[in-house]
């Protein structure tokens, strides 16, 4: 690109399409920040290696070597990765942090796959290499409990319920939907994610213990109060980005000392910005498509809980929360790419690769917990739960039924039968009335009829 050139956003070689994009002006600056490094790893990493092996005694510890080699085996697959995988939509920070974490998804998915294929009680066992306080059964917790928002049996302090809600978790559900704002960057499907998991708590009560929770903390502290603030939050946020001016200059190429700072800390945001428009109800193929990711997204959340039950881990253990980390990195790269699948075919031919590799694991973990624990997963649900979830299914799809075939088919028939009736009133139009000419010989032999009619009686 020219230097000072103004583009579309997104990668260079994108085609101007519909979609609401902003501009972006890029001064054209290369640094040594964003070249290649290729052969710089390569020897970095080959002297890591040659050091292992020649001036390292090898431990006599089978256990050690084994981890060892699993962890190093792991960061030259990461090092390949990170100079030599595809970019993908996402530029900033820095593209290098994104094909990181397009590497670290393919490693959590061979660790699951590595997983699914163990017995259960090797599964779990196996957690021990990773951290020997796990591979033990969960101790029994008191869920939902009193639910009493004013309790006066505790006169000290009735609103004991409420302050025991206010834990680590709370923050948590904030920034959590705060970020999923910005990868879903559309508050009515937040809205509806938001309240159809506190729904699938209901439901699924019976198999974890943890899903039981009082009304308020579902609907108060959890959606009203947590979930809606941080997706308030993220929409303000979202408004910001949309109207930020996305100007690139090269860090050396601004005189003052704030602009460098300012220039620093923007590198955090994004190169460009694309709104989603997601528009469910203008096509089937949209429709399909944001049913699907909601879905998914429910069975994600989901896998949080449940993986936790069946590979006995503990809620504040720090793999509970790198799963978390994880997903907020690759979560945004994958919507972005499902939604330029969906919203321009014909450009994107093919699934991103992040989110056909998010796709896969939540997938995964789903079979790893109906392998694990069959029983908690074939637990009868209620019966009136049943009727509620099959009512809302029939609904959904005779909703899709009527709105992309019945409703299609009579507006179809509408304009055909409209077209049919204006070509029989052109056909049925006497030839000649535009000009007048028949109309005057119409008159003529009306008046000559008329005359004869005259003269026939006087005869």
């Amino acid at each position: 690109m020219a230097k000072g050139e103004w583009k579309r956003s997104g990668a260079d070689d994108l085609p101007l399409t519909g979609r609401s994009e902003c501009e972006v002006f890029d001064d054209g600056t290369n640094t040594f920040f964003w070249r290649a490094h290729t052969l710089t790893v390569l020897f970095i990493l080959t002297c890591a290696l040659v050091y292992v092996t020649l001036l390292e005694e090898t431990p006599l510890d089978t256990a050690y070597n084994t981890k060892r080699g699993i962890v190093a085996s792991i960061l030259v697959f990461l090092c390949f990765g990170v100079t030599q995988a595809k970019d993908g939509p996402f530029t900033r920070p820095h593209p290098a942090y994104w094909r990181f974490w397009l590497c670290v998804s393919v490693v959590y998915e061979l660790f699951l796959i590595f997983i699914l294929f163990q017995t259960v009680h090797d599964g779990r066992q196996f957690m021990k290499y990773i951290d020997p306080k796990l591979g033990v059964p969960l101790p029994e917790r008191d869920y939902g409990g009193n639910c009493l928002i004013y309790d006066p049996g505790h006169p000290a302090d009735p609103f004991h319920n409420i302050w025991d809600k206010m834990d680590g978790f709370v923050p948590a559900h904030f920034l959590g939907w705060y970020i999923k704002t910005l990868m879903i960057r559309d508050w009515w499907m937040c809205m509806i994610i938001s309240v159809m998991f506190e729904f699938l708590e209901y439901s699924l009560e019976h198999q974890l213990p943890n899903f039981s929770e009082c009304w308020w903390d579902h609907w108060i502290m959890d959606v009203l109060v947590c979930n809606g603030l941080g997706i308030y939050c993220g929409m303000k946020t979202l408004g910001w980005l949309s109207m930020k001016p996305y100007q690139w200059q090269g860090l050396w190429n601004i005189p003052t000392y704030k602009g460098k700072i300012k220039r620093i800390a923007f590198q955090f945001t994004p190169y460009s910005w694309v709104k989603f428009e997601w528009r469910p109800a203008s096509n089937l193929r949209r429709w399909l498509a944001v049913l699907g990711i909601i879905f998914m997204f429910l069975l994600a959340e989901l896998n949080t809980f449940y993986l936790k039950f069946v590979l006995w881990m503990p809620p504040e253990h720090y793999l509970v929360l790198l799963r978390l980390i994880f997903f907020v990195n690759v979560g945004g790269v994958a919507m972005r790419e499902i939604y330029d699948f969906m919203d321009d075919p014909k450009f994107y031919k093919k699934l991103g690769q992040q989110a056909w590799i998010v796709a896969t694991i939540t997938v995964t973990e789903f079979l790893i917990v109906v392998k694990y624990d069959p029983n908690t997963i074939m637990l009868p649900i209620p019966f009136f739960i049943t009727q509620c979830w099959t009512l809302g299914i029939v609904l959904i799809f005779f909703w899709t039924l009527w709105r992309f075939f019945i409703r299609d088919i009579t507006l179809r028939y509408k304009e055909t039968r409209r077209r049919r009736q204006e070509g029989s009133s052109e056909r049925d139009r006497v030839p000649g009335h535009a000009d007048g000419t028949n109309l005057a010989t119409s008159g003529r032999s009306k008046l000559n009829g008329s005359m004869d009619t005259v003269r026939h009686r006087k005869s």
